[in-house]
């Protein structure tokens, strides 16, 4: 019953913030945006089509405190990116990505780089549930995506990425399916994706794991995991341009995990969800 409470209040919660996006109307006068690297919501492209785009804000999320927590609580987060496009190509610093992304011949799109992994930490947890476990180091990972258009206009795709690191991160895999609503071409309106995550049994543990030191301290049950299967969630986002300079994106996500992480003392719930709402200038 509480499962079925939560994603009830979690689809009022995305109704109410896409309609209301979807029925704001633009500043009369805004330009027309040009075309996108790639004509998807979840792709930024802040370039309008060639050089420097620059675009800052803030957003505010509503999540978990810490993977499969059962703690929700509100956060206040600097968003944007710093990007630069010749053709098809684009360089991108994105909150904790820094990398490169290209469209080849029109219907592959490839993504590259480095991004930032925090760890778990015994204080995520508010109500203690963290208390005694030993922190878990954040680490620098690489990743490599690639996406394929079914047909020529975007309207749907199917993917995958891969982040690694060094031993103490190990290895996911993430597939992914998504269809983009609308025929807008500069990455404004509404796509949804579904996705399932697969892990190393490093990277599994590193979050949901607990081992004899930490079974000693905190009195949780020791719990070694093994690699494979981790979750299936599905992604929902809305962009929208309301004026040239102000951008308003809107993201919600649910995520379910898989039986043998779900009876980790650390995952108090085997699901999870999200929403967050940013607004950014552009310059």
């Amino acid at each position: 019953m509480k499962l079925i409470s939560t994603i009830s209040a979690l689809r009022v919660v995305v109704a109410i913030m896409v309609v209301g996006l979807l029925n704001v109307t633009p500043a009369n006068g805004q330009e027309q945006q040009p075309g996108a690297l790639v004509p998807l919501p979840s792709i930024l492209d802040f370039t309008r089509g060639e050089g420097w785009g620059i675009a800052l804000g803030v957003g505010v999320e509503y999540e978990a405190a810490y993977d499969g927590s059962d703690e929700y609580e509100f956060g206040l987060d600097p968003a944007g990116a710093i990007q630069w496009r010749t053709g098809n190509h684009l360089l991108f610093w994105e909150g904790m990505e820094l990398g490169w992304r290209g469209r080849l011949a029109d219907v592959w799109l490839v993504q590259a780089g480095a991004r930032y992994e925090y760890g778990l930490e015994p204080d995520d947890s508010d109500d203690g549930a963290l208390d005694g476990i030993e922190e878990r180091d954040a680490h620098i990972v690489g990743f490599l995506e690639a996406r394929r258009s079914i047909g020529d206009d975007w309207r749907s795709w199917i993917g995958g990425r891969v982040m690694g690191g060094e031993s103490g991160f190990g290895w996911l895999g993430v597939i992914a399916a998504g269809h983009r609503f609308g025929d807008q071409r500069d990455g404004t309106g509404t796509e949804i994706f579904a996705f399932s995550t697969f892990g190393t049994d490093t990277f599994i543990n590193k979050d949901f794991g607990v081992s004899a030191a930490d079974a000693a301290s905190s009195g949780l049950a020791q719990t070694d995991l093994s690699g494979g299967y981790r979750s299936t969630g599905a992604n929902l986002i809305h962009r929208l341009y309301l004026t040239d300079h102000i951008h308003v994106i809107a993201a919600a996500e649910v995520e379910f995990y898989n039986s043998d992480i779900g009876d980790s003392p650390i995952a108090r719930d085997d699901y999870e969800y999200g929403v967050e709402l940013s607004v950014l200038w552009h310059f």
